[in-house]
């Protein structure tokens, strides 16, 4: 009788070209997405070594990371944002990868564009130049993040060496509460394990909390599974999986469609299979979440305070009081009802079309308050598109919120998008590292409900008080 296994290791032993003692795996790649901040140098990699793209059929790019999200159809005004968008276009028109570009009807953010394509499907190994690939793994894959070296590598093979992570099971049960969402959950764990509690680990959510999300809430999770350290996330595929995937462009259409589920519906862990560790939580026990610090581990609920220095670890302390100082705030203190000069809605965590809707849904017959500056920033052409088509655009427009055109904006000082030194943002974004979101920037993580709280109070509230 064959041993219980793990999700992780079905996907993972599927995809071994090559194992031996003491080496990595060589893994091969169903699907590799590229962009235009980490794929330069390894398209010179292979430049200098006079090989192409293994295949370029497993290839997608888009731009994302740089792109203006304003006025995209006139050329970048930014020098480097111009010169990363135009390498990449020079590089995928040579050796022959597709590429959704600025004015494409595909562009977006990478971790958004491939689930909504149907370009990410269960059971597959994904890989990207980007921390954020763990998103994919919420249809059940096992998706990661690489860096420039393993981009070459993978174009040049579409294989990837690999040491095996260990393997980690967390576990929600129960009914969450009023105001509570997925980015909720996400921040609720990382604070309770730490920013690098799952270092080393693949992570697998489960527990019938996560099993009634929908994929857009699943994808958040996942997302943020390198926030705690992990080397990925991933969730077994089930109905609320297949049903999304169903009918989109580059999913198997029709009775491949089918065949294709049945495959699929064994893509879970086996009863009795070992983690090397477990945890369980609670879903009453999570309230709307925010962060107050330098690293997404640093965050509370909002009906709690800012620990005291007496709660925090001799050999934390250090850290803990420069972070503070950076974010301007005081042990003890509570953040409700702190100001906030900016609100940022968008980035791969939360700039689907579901975020986009739950943002509508609150702030529809509401103004934005006075000396708050609110950005809305899809995650894809698609999503862009569609919120218009559902009168969402109105909405916002009507709440005087800014619709801007698709990218990561925001989310890092990498493009025009900046917050500047001093102000603070409550943003639905997966990171709060000093200077993230520009030079001396100061960032609550939060969900998209909460950051809409934000924007119409014009300070950090408790949205279930308004929902």
């Amino acid at each position: 009788m064959n041993q219980p296994n793990t999700l992780f290791d079905k996907i993972w032993d599927a995809h071994v070209v090559k194992s031996a003692e003491g080496h990595p795996d060589a893994v091969f790649i169903d699907r590799h997405f590229i962009h235009e901040v980490t794929s330069p140098q390894a398209f010179d990699g292979l430049r200098k070594r006079g090989i192409g793209v293994f295949n370029t059929s497993r290839t997608t790019a888009t731009a994302d990371h740089n792109v203006p999200t304003k006025d995209q159809h006139l050329p970048i005004r930014e020098a480097l944002s111009r010169h990363q968008v135009e390498t990449l276009r020079k590089n995928c028109d040579e050796f022959g990868v597709e590429l959704y570009d600025l004015g494409h009807p595909f562009q977006g953010i990478v971790h958004i564009i491939g689930p909504e394509l149907g370009l990410t499907l269960p059971g597959m190994t994904i890989v990207c130049g980007d921390s954020h690939t763990s998103t994919h793994g919420a249809f059940g894959n096992v998706a990661f993040g690489i860096g420039t070296s393993e981009v070459e590598q993978v174009l040049a093979t579409q294989c990837i060496l690999q040491n095996r992570p260990k393997r980690m099971r967390i576990s929600i049960n129960g009914q969450l509460t009023k105001g509570v969402t997925s980015k909720d959950i996400i921040l609720y764990i990382i604070s309770k394990i730490s920013a690098s509690g799952a270092t080393g680990y693949f992570v697998e959510y489960a527990g019938d909390t996560i099993r009634g999300l929908s994929m857009e809430a699943r994808m958040t999770i996942c997302n943020m599974s390198i926030e705690m350290g992990a080397r990925g996330g991933l969730i077994a595929p089930d109905d609320v999986t297949f049903d999304y995937i169903r009918g989109r462009k580059f999913a198997p259409q029709g009775d491949a469609f089918e065949q294709a589920v049945s495959q699929w519906r064994a893509l879970k862990t086996d009863d009795g299979a070992v983690f090397d560790r477990e945890l369980v939580y609670q879903a009453e026990d999570i309230q709307p979440m925010i962060t107050y610090g330098t690293n997404p581990g640093m965050g509370i609920g909002i009906g709690e305070h800012i620990p005291n220095l007496s709660e925090i670890p001799a050999q934390e302390l250090v850290s803990y009081t420069k972070s503070l100082a950076y974010m301007g705030l005081e042990p003890g203190m509570e953040l409700l009802n702190k100001h906030v000069d900016y609100v940022f809605i968008g980035s791969c965590t939360n700039a689907r079309i579901e975020d986009l809707r739950a943002v509508a849904d609150f702030v529809k017959g509401k103004q934005k308050a006075d000396g708050v500056e609110v950005w809305i920033v899809p995650g894809s052409v698609q999503v862009s598109n569609q919120a218009k088509a559902e009168g969402l655009v109105a909405v916002f427009e009507a709440a005087g919120f800014e619709l801007r055109e698709p990218g990561c904006s925001a989310c890092l000082g990498m493009n025009e998008d900046k917050i500047p030194a001093g102000k603070y943002c409550i943003s639905t974004s997966n990171r709060n590292f000093e200077g993230r979101q520009g030079p001396g920037a100061r960032t609550f993580l939060a969900s998209p409900i909460m950051a809409a709280a934000a924007a119409v109070m014009g300070r950090v509230t408790d949205v279930r008080e308004l929902v």
